[in-house]
């Protein structure tokens, strides 16, 4: 088995998660600027053994597409170029943020340290990567 790689894609930053090779945990794994994202998951690819490629899909409440959907096909288009063998599955992504917030609250952050919205990114991604992990 190889390890699955979710992608919480934002304009800015992008949160990055990654199971373990048994597919079993799902953990953060870093937050990159996304313009250094395809550059990264090159170098990542090259020195992991990566199955699936998990990339949220954000939607509105009425379950159409959000706004920044628009920026994640096109990141898209290049992963596929980058990577054309590897499977890329969308998982829902509506509310990871709010609960990556909660999860930071909950676990005793402190209130500067939750601000840090790369971590909300990179936890977002993990929320991600469990919800398509469950979903198996």
């Amino acid at each position: 088995m190889g390890r699955i790689l979710a992608i919480d894609y934002g304009t800015k930053r992008t949160g990055l998660a990654v199971t373990d090779e048994m597919q079993i945990i799902a953990s953060g794994l870093t937050t990159v600027e996304t313009k250094a994202l395809l550059a990264y998951i090159k170098t990542y690819l090259a020195s992991e053994n990566v199955e699936t490629i998990v990339v949220g899909l954000p939607k509105q409440m009425d379950n159409t597409a959000s706004e920044s959907e628009v920026y994640i096909q096109k990141f898209l288009k290049e992963l596929v170029k980058l990577a054309p063998e590897m499977p890329i599955v969308r998982v829902d992504e509506r509310f990871t943020s709010k609960m990556a917030f909660q999860t930071m609250i909950d676990s005793g952050l402190k209130k500067k340290q939750r601000k840090n919205k790369a971590l909300v990114d990179e936890i977002s991604a993990t929320l991600i990567l469990q919800s398509y992990l469950s979903s198996l």
